[in-house]
């Protein structure tokens, strides 16, 4: 499918899309199976990542950004997606968590870490999955009480982004354990700097296999206070706040997914003859109309998003609608190619099949969402 200028593709928009497209492609490919084998990336390419300006591109200037918006951001993760690259940890590290600090941070703060950030000498990470609470944010248990040396934090953490080589972990605990959802506070852990925070093993994982996920655990973990992001009690305010862009983050991915996955259909179907057959060519065609929808959807999605107009409720039918949408694609994209590509581990669709599975779980899951669409009905 022909990649099309969007609405909110502006003309640096468009110079940054072809920018993260050629690095990609040149920079990440290549790389791929030697970050499998290791189970994450290097922080050489984090570096010459950030060197690009693909690292922080929509935090300000004087932080060390691009100064751009989200519509930077959206351009850079997508390209990535649609070289293949799922694992490449960046839409945590500069679409979520560099924004939780240049929202909530103070100025010092700010030029504490974006700047570091946006260079790639500081990896980001957001951490909240715990054994006990997933989508559900207020199941959360990790502590941190206050005292004259700073926060001491107590607790696990599962499944984060970028766990084991992170430096720079925005943190979700419980200030106040009986106040419920106003007892939350967010506190940014400098990996380095605390005594008492452990990294467990990166995880073996059905797909993202380039990814590096692991669990962290804090046992009488010492968090200065000066560490804290916003007020204390204020964390799942924040969190719900900045919810929806990470689910619009998932759903331009998805689409990105979308549209390579017609692609690599058509072409695999062509290489073997097989879109002389009508069935093959019938089910390419509905493929590709389904993912151009999608794309319509996110375009608006996005609009809405850079206007400051995007609703948690129309986030999260993005993400559901979009996810869901490339999962069904996949599918029957196999089946289209049938025994040609399905018992292919290499094959691309097969790597995104099992890639992009978590999408609809990661973010929040999709059935989640569901509850949070029903509730604005």
């Amino acid at each position: 499918m022909a990649q099309n200028v969007r609405r909110w593709m502006t003309d640096d928009v468009l110079a940054v899309r072809e920018l993260a497209r050629s690095f990609f492609t040149d920079e990440a490919v290549p790389r791929r199976a030697e970050w499998e084998r290791r189970g994450g990336v290097e922080k050489d390419f984090w570096r010459k990542a950030g060197s690009l300006g693909l690292l922080g591109a929509s935090v300000p200037e004087r932080y060390g950004g691009g100064g751009g918006t989200l519509a930077h951001d959206l351009v850079i993760f997508q390209e990535q997606v649609g070289v293949g690259e799922h694992g490449f940890g960046n839409s945590m590290h500069s679409g979520v968590v560099a924004q939780y600090i240049e929202q909530y941070g103070t100025p010092e703060q700010k030029l504490r870490w974006l700047p570091g950030m946006c260079s790639g000498d500081l990896v980001g990470a957001l951490a909240l999955t715990e054994p006990d609470a997933g989508s559900d944010l207020r199941g959360i248990r990790t502590t941190a009480v206050r005292g004259h040396d700073g926060y001491r934090v107590d607790g696990s953490k599962m499944f984060i982004t970028n766990g084991s080589s992170a430096d720079l972990i925005v943190t979700a605990v419980r200030t106040d354990p009986g106040a419920g959802t106003r007892g939350m506070s967010l506190l940014v852990v400098e990996a380095d700097r605390t005594p008492g925070l452990r990294r467990g093993r990166r995880l073996a994982k059905l797909g993202q296999h380039t990814s590096d996920t692991a669990p962290l655990y804090f046992q009488d973990a010492l968090v200065p206070a000066g560490n804290l992001l916003g007020r204390e009690g204020a964390g799942f305010l924040m969190l719900m706040r900045q919810l929806p862009r990470e689910r619009l983050i998932i759903a331009a991915e998805a689409v990105a997914a979308a549209r390579r996955a017609v692609d690599v259909t058509l072409d695999r179907a062509r290489e073997a003859g097989l879109f002389a057959q009508q069935h093959v060519r019938f089910e390419i065609a509905r493929c590709a109309t389904q993912a151009r929808v999608a794309e319509s959807f996110l375009d608006d999605c996005v609009e809405q998003a850079l206007n400051g107009e995007l609703d948690t409720a129309t986030a999260s039918m993005a993400k559901i609608w979009c996810t869901e949408t490339t999962g069904h694609i996949i599918d029957r994209c196999l089946d289209a190619l049938g025994e040609t590509a399905a018992h292919d581990p290499e094959f691309p669709l097969v790597r995104m099949r099992d890639d992009l599975r978590v999408q609809r779980i990661y973010g929040g899951t999709n059935e989640v969402m569901l509850e949070m669409v029903a509730s604005s009905l």
